[in-house]
């Protein structure tokens, strides 16, 4: 192992102290947070659905401005071209007279990328975040350009109101490393809001890290050891999700259409080991596997007609795979 024990302590309390700085700002949401940073350091994408005005843009700009990224927001409409996202090459005249093609770079060149409601866009203008995300490269006109490093993308959307939407085709959800809930403000955390936001007085965030730091974290998340115990629980769960299986679940056979695939085991155990790092360990615990399902397997599941009907949600039945699947045991 690169880094000493003491090192992970000390990158966790620094972590934590990230975690308290974005609470100075951010009210509540303590599971939005955790999840966003880390999808950040598992150095992945993340895909946070909630009703608008729950604060997940201001989340995600506090969380890019603590750990002193460059940020950019793309507000998706259903007007918006590709070219608006990675930019384009524009002719211009030099000043010996010729014209030469010059690269105008588009929002996507930044650290943190932040999608806004991203199925208000078309289909063609969704696709084109597919190669910056999974290749962390854009491709104008043949030339390949490198994204920033760290890269992000953080993207939002709005469970209601599907008029006039593009939901994500799930090439594109499965990109995301997790899919996060934002819930409603408990009452007491309402009025919190209310102090911090209609007041005259204004906060101040520290930039607690930078892109090294960073960098380093990811770094010492990759080398967070997983026993092989812990990887097979991790499969047993994603294999959990599988309908067409002869030993599927009763739940799973009834009422999901398709599971998830090689890519959710790879998000679960990214998670799982950025979860093990803020808590100060570097190796993976069953209750790290656990805690990082939901987000990592709810975007990767897709329920069939009765489970619709049925009034079923993904977690669901995630719950019923977390309850039924235990360390060597499959049924």
């Amino acid at each position: 192992m690169a880094f000493t024990e003491q090192q992970y302590v000390e990158m966790s309390t620094k972590l934590q102290q990230v975690k308290e700085e974005i609470h100075r700002f951010i009210v509540g949401q303590e599971e939005a947070i955790d999840y966003t940073l880390f999808a950040v350091l598992a150095d992945g994408h993340a895909l946070l659905e909630g009703l608008p005005g729950l604060g997940k843009t201001m989340l995600i700009r506090t969380i890019s401005e603590v750990l002193d990224l460059s940020f950019s927001r793309i507000q998706f409409t259903p007007d918006l071209m590709p070219a608006d996202i990675t930019g384009t090459s524009m002719i211009e005249r030099t000043p010996d007279g010729k014209q030469q093609f010059t690269f105008q770079p588009g929002p996507i060149f930044s650290q943190m990328v932040l999608a806004d409601e991203i199925n208000r866009a078309t289909p063609k203008t969704q696709s084109a975040l597919l190669e910056a995300m999974g290749e962390k490269t854009v491709t104008i006109l043949g030339d390949t350009k490198k994204m920033a490093k760290p890269f992000f993308v953080l993207a939002t959307q709005n469970p209601i109101e599907m008029e006039g939407t593009y939901p994500l085709p799930e090439a594109q959800m499965d990109r995301f490393l997790c899919k996060i809930l934002v819930p409603y403000p408990e009452k007491n955390e309402l009025m919190e809001i209310m102090k911090r936001t209609t007041g005259a007085q204004e906060i101040d965030l520290q930039k607690l890290m930078n892109t090294e730091a960073l960098i380093e974290a990811q770094q010492m998340v990759k080398e967070v050891m997983v026993a092989d115990e812990m990887l097979e629980y991790a499969t047993d769960l994603v294999v959990a999700t599988h309908p067409e299986r002869s030993d599927a679940l009763d739940e799973v056979k009834q009422y999901a259409m398709y599971g998830s695939g090689p890519r959710g085991l790879q998000s679960l155990i990214k998670l799982a080991k950025a979860r093990a790092l803020m808590n100060g360990r570097f190796h993976v615990s069953v209750a790290d596997i656990k805690s990082v399902a939901k987000p990592v397997l709810r975007h990767r599941m897709l329920l069939n007609y009765e489970g619709e009907a049925s009034g079923k949600t993904t977690d669901d039945v995630i719950d019923v795979i977390l309850e039924k699947v235990q360390q060597g045991i499959s049924k």
